[in-house]
């Protein structure tokens, strides 16, 4: 009897053993995929972030693999060694989708690293800044995802009538300023609210993304709209995303005043001036900035910027024809727009580095398949030095070697420059964070 009981534990002694072993063997063959994908990542430029990203704490996490599963853009997290980590760091867009999967809250979502700082402006959790009065919701703050956008903007306005309005019909309650996500879902929980409120959007109703090009898929998950109610998107194009907004807008008899930008916002007497490039005066005891990081295009500073030929966006590819353009950047924006113009002109893409980084997968192979195929021509390591009516000048890494193209359009894709100067005239102060956790709601 005894021996069958030693029999019987051994048994299950090596069953037990060989299963650890197998989920052992398991991990590691995991683990090893996740290397090579990291090493592969560290080669392309893509592993560290960009932007807003995930931080895992290994002491919390319990490799539940949950953040993996719920990240829509696949490969940005994986399972190292039995702990979560980044792969595609730079490729995160900030869904913060692995920040509610996580069942243990292992997860921060960080702006910044300890290398590479990001300005923001100073907004407490109720979305003001350090002057009473101004808020800022969406990617001015450092939360530029649509899902996450729309969110804040209803917050900020939802944190702004519990601070109580007094009532004053001389003034606006609120002026919302940008009609990009966190714009329209502000404009619309101000209604709700039944607040007197205005918003001004200097160009046209989406905000940044209207001036995404046509193709341009938007990936985004369910949102919650005031007065619209909750809506389930995820591969939508920009022109769904707008005939949903206006939808919306439209339903509430809410109108948005575009092509009105605004120059100035300052303190008076209580309320706040706000001043618009076409001369309008408008006295507001609130304002609430919906603007992007991207709203003010990045100048090259070369001759001939000035020119008409030269865009900082590329609207409605498809009315461009035979023309010689130049695209200037290596990011997204301006991958796709040069993928858009090539299929009807002659394009040349001009790039600072010798390779691309941080692109989107999908980007990445059709831009080398377009290489590939010569449908374009991309010239790495190059500057723009000079523009000028037929043609555009290119500098090399060769010292004082330039090169001429004969050339109709000039596209510019340097990213944008945070307004610093508007946003401090009105008071709001900005700082460089280094690995800065943002404050996020569940």
């Amino acid at each position: 009897m005894l021996l069958e009981q030693v029999i019987i534990y051994a048994i299950v002694f090596l069953v037990c053993a060989g299963i650890i072993l197998i989920y052992m063997r398991k991990l590691k063959k995991a683990s090893q995929k996740v290397e090579a994908k990291i090493e592969t990542a560290k080669q392309e430029g893509l592993h560290e972030p960009v932007s807003l990203h995930p931080v895992i704490d290994l002491g919390t996490c319990i490799k539940s693999g949950a953040c993996v599963a719920a990240c829509p853009e696949k490969d940005i997290l994986g399972i190292l060694n039995g702990g979560g980590t980044l792969i595609n760091a730079s490729n995160c867009v900030g869904h913060g989708a692995c920040f509610h999967a996580c069942p243990v809250e292992a997860i921060s979502l960080v702006i910044g690293t300890e290398k590479r700082g990001v300005d923001l402006p100073h907004v407490s959790e109720s979305y003001e800044t350090n002057v009473p009065g101004i808020y800022i919701a969406g990617e001015l703050g450092g939360m530029g995802l649509i899902r996450n956008s729309v969110e804040q903007g209803m917050m900020a306005v939802e944190n702004l009538v519990r601070s109580g309005i007094a009532k004053d019909n001389s003034t606006y309650d609120l002026i919302i300023v940008g009609a990009g996500p966190a714009g329209i879902s502000a404009t619309l929980a101000a209604k709700k609210h039944g607040l007197n409120f205005l918003t001004l959007e200097q160009d046209t109703l989406g905000g940044t993304v209207f001036t995404f090009p046509r193709a341009k898929v938007v990936m985004t998950s369910p949102m919650d709209l005031p007065l619209y109610g909750k809506v389930k998107l995820r591969d939508t194009s920009k022109r769904e995303l707008l005939d949903l907004w206006n939808d919306a807008l439209s339903k509430n008899e809410i109108t948005i005043r575009e092509k009105t930008k605004v120059e100035e916002i300052l303190p008076e007497n209580g309320h706040f001036r706000v001043t618009t490039l076409q001369g309008d005066v408008l006295k507001t005891k609130h304002v609430l900035l919906a603007i992007g990081r991207r709203g003010t295009p990045r100048k090259l500073g070369v001759p001939g910027e000035m020119s008409e030929k030269v865009a900082y966006r590329l609207l409605e590819p498809e009315n461009i024809h035979n023309k010689k353009a130049l695209v200037v950047g290596g990011g997204d924006s301006a991958i796709e727009s040069a993928l858009l113009l090539a299929e009807q002109n002659k394009v040349v893409l001009s790039y600072r580095s010798d390779k691309f980084s941080r692109l989107k997968p999908k980007n990445r192979e059709k831009i080398q398949e377009a290489i590939d195929q010569q449908l374009l021509e991309v010239m790495y390591k190059t500057n723009v030095s000079r523009i000028e009516e037929d043609k555009v000048y290119l500098t090399t890494d060769k010292e004082g070697e330039e090169i001429a193209l004969e050339n109709d359009l000039v596209y510019i894709f340097a990213g944008g420059e945070l307004p610093t100067q508007f946003l401090q005239k009105a008071g709001v102060e900005i700082t460089k964070r280094f690995g800065y956790t943002m404050k996020k709601y569940r």
